[in-house]
């Protein structure tokens, strides 16, 4: 019998640790727990830390606190202009009612996706209905997944005790006979555009050109006549000088102006001439007349 003892006491201790860590649980800053008596709720929304509860008797539950993605398949809603598009979207949630998600959903981290989703999903197709292509695509993008947001939240924190941080739409798609038709249009008005822009720059091209080729012909005709007038004052401002100095001598004037005639005509070694011998051209060629004067 006393040599059992030791074996009892130890199995003693083993249970004793056993049944300690069973009724031992933490629950970490990023997690929210519960605990359920007989599948009831007793105690909701535990705070962090260490906790006591009767095994067999109590169960704890602990969900993660942290940012979930929903990434929904992609779903094909019709807009204000009766077309189809394919959208690609995603949700990002987290819990912050853990006794009204525990309720709504059982604990079941998929049956809360499955319920959010839907309710993501008809309010998109709200959204989509109610706008234009190019509005979904860029100008009201923004706008409509912030409203979409603000209104799920209200339905989700009180059904299911989820707060929706943010839907964006990741992918907006066409079918293909659809895209095809729209792509087609989107070039021809690009096109078109195009062909104004280029009508509008070549009215503008001939425009500079005309202007620039009239003010070639101003600034060539100013130039001429500012050429022609300094030209002119030149010749006068020439002659009255040349009036000047030869008006002091007038002899020595007609001597230099008969040499600068004999020179132009005796340029060439064949030429001709027919001038009467006493003529008064060749006054300064015989010395003796020269000498006389």
């Amino acid at each position: 019998m006393n040599s059992n003892k030791p074996i009892i006491v130890l199995l003693l201790i083993l249970l004793s640790i056993l049944g300690l860590s069973s009724s031992l649980f933490i629950v970490a800053e990023t997690e929210k727990a519960v605990k359920l008596q007989f599948g009831k709720m007793s105690l909701a929304d535990i705070e962090p830390g260490l906790h006591f509860r009767l095994p067999l008797y109590e169960e704890v539950r602990v969900f993660d606190a942290r940012v979930q993605t929903l990434d929904s398949a992609p779903e094909n809603f019709i807009n204000l202009e009766k077309k189809q598009l394919t959208v690609d979207s995603y949700a990002k949630w987290r819990i912050i009612d853990v006794e009204t998600f525990y309720t709504s959903t059982g604990g079941d981290y998929r049956r809360a996706e499955q319920l959010l989703s839907q309710r993501i999903s008809e309010g998109l197709r709200n959204e989509f209905a109610l706008r234009t292509l190019e509005e979904v695509v860029a100008s009201e993008r923004d706008t409509m997944t912030e409203d979409l947001k603000l209104d799920l939240n209200d339905i989700a924190e009180s059904q299911l005790g989820i707060e929706i941080i943010d839907v964006r739409v990741k992918k907006i798609e066409l079918p293909a006979d659809v895209s095809d038709s729209i792509f087609n249009r989107m070039r021809a008005e690009r096109e078109a555009q195009a062909r104004e822009y280029r009508s509008q720059g070549q009215e503008i091209a001939e425009g500079i050109r005309a202007d620039a080729d009239r003010q070639k012909v101003v600034i060539e005709a100013n130039a001429y006549r500012d050429s022609e007038k300094l030209k002119g004052e030149g010749d006068a401002a020439a002659s009255a000088i040349y009036a000047e100095a030869y008006g002091q001598d007038p002899e020595f004037y007609r001597f230099w102006r008969s040499l600068d005639a004999y020179k132009k005509t005796f340029t060439g070694q064949n030429d001709l001439m027919v001038i009467e011998p006493d003529s008064e051209f060749f006054d300064y060629m015989g010395t003796s007349k020269a000498s006389d004067d």
